[in-house]
């Protein structure tokens, strides 16, 4: 089985798009669709036709596009089941714990909750690629809108139990302000500050600061550092539970 081919493109304001490719099939999966403009340009770029759009969660941003590209490809749109009476196009609901098929591929769905009730990321397990919606950011994580800090914590733990190895793909380029932030509260992180200067170099170039993977977001983002005594010190909370200093990161993140 040939591998999966992947490109992202951004779109809207800040957010980025990504379709996933199978050489063999033809066939080709939109994750989310922010504009239905864009995603066919990009499809035409590549010379792929549509055949699936997976969805993350409800938010205009994330699923505006979805009724034009289906009424015009008949693709099959697979998203999460809480969030059913909000995407009207769904074809196919999907939970935590689901599994489907894309290309001979598990894709594994994985709940997680905070940023909306119902958002699901998909792991494509063989590819070792996880699609994060706007759950878990390049050095940093979404705001909570529908949930809270403890269901967003348990979120996060989640997709940090991921092979450090996994290619993250996620929602928007958020990444050089999240940067700024992590470095006011992890100064001494030597990793982080050698990463945001390469970040600062990617955007005055105008290039994508993502795709990351789990294993340096776990060595870098704050969102899932709470255990990490540097943080808590400056923080002032070293007796504190992680869930805690979580929610502590969260609100000042918010406040910044």
């Amino acid at each position: 089985m040939a591998a999966l081919e992947f490109h992202q493109f951004p779109t809207l304001s800040d957010n980025y798009g990504v379709l996933i490719h199978d050489p063999e099939s033809g066939g080709t999966a939109s994750v989310d669709a922010p504009d239905a403009a864009d995603v066919r340009n990009a499809l035409a770029e590549k010379g792929w036709v549509l055949s699936h759009i997976l969805v993350t969660h409800h938010h205009w941003d994330h699923v505006q596009g979805i009724g034009e590209l289906k009424s015009e490809t008949g693709c099959r749109v697979i998203g999460p089941a809480d969030e059913a009476d909000k995407i009207e196009t769904l074809d196919e609901t999907v939970a935590d714990g689901d599994t489907f098929q894309f290309a001979g591929e598990t894709v594994a769905c994985i709940s997680t909750p905070g940023h909306t009730l119902g958002m699901i990321n998909f792991h494509f397990t063989k590819s070792g690629v996880v699609f994060t919606g706007d759950t878990l950011f390049a050095l940093g994580c979404g705001r909570i809108f529908e949930g809270d800090a403890k269901m967003m914590w348990a979120s996060m733990q989640k997709l940090m139990q991921l092979p450090p190895e996994t290619i993250v793909y996620c929602g928007h380029e958020y990444t050089q302000a999240n940067a700024k932030f992590a470095l006011s509260i992890d100064p001494d992180n030597a990793k982080l500050v050698i990463r945001a200067a390469q970040i600062d170099a990617l955007r005055a170039d105008g290039k994508p600061t993502l795709p990351t993977t789990i294993g340096v977001e776990l060595e870098t983002n704050p969102f899932l550092r709470s255990a990490d005594a540097g943080i808590r010190r400056v923080l002032g909370m070293e007796k504190s539970s992680d869930g805690d200093v979580f929610a502590e990161i969260r609100k000042r993140k918010d406040n910044a």
